[in-house]
């Protein structure tokens, strides 16, 4: 593909769709379109309204608008382009934490376990080291249907599944796979422009992610997840914003339930999730505010009971349980020459489909005599803030800063358990929360400073994340851990865990 048509490309698609995101910021343009970079490319970031490729010592720059009325002009075809990488990752942490497959995917570190002679048992360092994360895909560009209408695909798929903890063998498997439809009104000048992706893609909430080469890209500070999906984008070719809508479902990343995470609760919802946002977009600035709609049914069938011919009977019911969230973010970013800024905050009700902390909670349980059998349910709300900067291009700095509070249930939960002095206590057993989090956990911090070196396609790096969360003490009864029904949280001997990890990460793009 000559140079000129591949910058049309990444900057025509840039412009027709505006929900961008990236996996990682070294070695491609935005994960939402990703792209190959030439080979003396250096690997910074390219995910704003501008793009550039080299040519020789030649740097080349054009404008969206430009490129844009140059694609659509542009003569029929469809451009198969390969792109991918060899990734590897090295991590020392100095605790036992939870983590994701291969434990390269980090959340938080464990809370202490203090044994009879007073050693805390997860205070002890551990090494891992995978290229798991390697990956391959497929862009097919400008297929041009008519004047109006071109269209545009994607497959992408990685090794990062398959293993337990440590062990067992990768699996490939999916990670995107969609088309879009992207039309402009008039060929020969157009103003308005319209796009239609169709498959499984990044959420539009995870978009714009933040400066750092580590695999979990900011989370639980971060929204992250990919989807499938039906997202439409409208821009004017000469105004600033634009405006995006989604129908999402889940697949991979999915919310918590009486059943363990699953997506049967969409499934049996019949409504699909909702993402409703505005973009602003200029030279230097971007800027995005949305709203995510969620409504599940944690269960479609429940116990109930009911007198017949004098005796209580037992019967397994259709029961109409519902919990719909509402959660909103705001995101900002600056791009200049060599220094780049990005900003984002979610307040989030049960965002856990998202890999945020939190989910949601039992507040009632109609299972008494002639009752349905439904449960009723609150969300767990966090809010959760990131900042992000980058200085350079081939030696760049990088530093992350995170913070997430728990700020307790909607409403009160059911009260499972009351003390003598008369305070009520719920069952964590009845809370459904992320995978990536505890019910005792009442805020959290991180700062993720690192550096990066890139020779063209070589990218090394090396980052120190340090991770901070404040835990709470369960309330025990027996076996079972007990938190306060009033907001749903343990708020007694509050205290800090601390784990830091050292990471080093090796890519080889293609």
């Amino acid at each position: 593909m000559k140079g000129k048509y591949l910058l049309a490309s990444i900057l025509g698609i840039l412009v027709v769709n505006c929900a961008l995101a990236q996996d990682t910021l070294y070695g491609k343009v935005a994960d939402y379109y990703d792209k190959p970079i030439p080979p003396d490319a250096v690997f910074v970031d390219t995910t704003d309204s501008k793009d550039s490729i080299s040519k020789g010592n030649e740097k080349t720059t054009k404008t969206t608008e430009s490129v844009q009325i140059e694609r659509c002009q542009g003569p029929a075809r469809a451009d198969l382009v390969w792109y991918g990488f060899v990734r590897n990752y090295f991590t020392f942490d100095t605790r036992e934490s939870k983590a994701g497959t291969d434990e390269l995917y980090y959340y938080v570190p464990l809370d202490e376990s203090v044994q009879a002679d007073g050693t805390d048992i997860n205070a002890h360092p551990t090494m891992k080291w995978s290229a798991i994360t390697s990956r391959i895909g497929l862009d097919i560009w400008d297929y041009i249907i008519n004047e109006h209408l071109v269209v545009d695909g994607k497959i992408e798929a990685d090794f990062y599944s398959g293993l337990t903890g440590v062990t067992g063998t990768a699996q490939f498997r999916l990670r995107q796979a969609y088309t879009v439809l992207a039309w402009c009104d008039d060929r020969e000048a157009p103003m308005n422009t319209y796009s239609l992706k169709v498959g499984q893609a990044w959420h539009p909430m995870a978009a714009d992610m933040v400066h750092s080469t580590n695999l979990e890209i900011g989370v639980p500070f971060a929204p992250f997840s990919r989807t499938p999906q039906i997202t439409f984008n409208y821009r004017h070719m000469y105004r600033p914003f634009s405006l995006t809508a989604s129908a999402l479902w889940q697949m991979q990343y999915t919310s918590g339930g009486p059943e363990g995470a699953s997506a049967n609760y969409i499934k049996y919802s019949n409504i699909p999730e909702f993402y409703f946002g505005v973009n602003y977009e200029s030279k230097a600035w971007l800027a995005r505010a949305g709203v995510d709609l969620l409504s599940i049914k944690p269960r479609y069938k429940g116990e109930a009971s009911m007198m017949q011919n004098g005796d209580t009977v037992k019967y397994t019911a259709l029961v109409d349980d519902r919990i719909t969230t509402v959660s909103p973010f705001v995101f900002l970013q600056y791009k200049g020459d060599k220094f780049q800024f990005r900003a984002k905050s979610i307040l989030a009700q049960a965002g856990e489909h998202m890999n945020l902390n939190g989910g949601y909670g039992v507040t009632a349980k109609a299972n008494g005599l002639d009752e349905d059998g439904h449960w009723e349910y609150t969300p767990v709300r966090y809010s959760s803030s990131w900042v992000s900067m980058m200085y350079g291009k081939k030696w760049q700095g990088i530093l992350f800063a995170g913070y997430a509070k728990n700020l307790g249930t909607a409403d009160a939960l059911l009260v499972d358990y009351t003390d003598t002095e008369g305070n009520e206590y719920a069952n964590i057993a009845n809370n459904y929360l992320s995978k990536n989090t505890y019910a005792n956990i009442n805020s959290m911090w991180r700062l993720a400073p690192g550096v990066v070196r890139n020779w063209g396609k070589l990218a090394l790096s090396l980052e120190w994340h340090i991770t901070s969360v404040q835990y709470g003490e369960f309330v025990k009864q027996g076996k079972d851990s007990f938190v306060s029904a009033k907001n749903g949280m343990a708020e007694n001997n509050l205290h800090w865990i601390t784990n830091h990890r050292l990471q080093m990460m090796l890519k080889y793009s293609f």
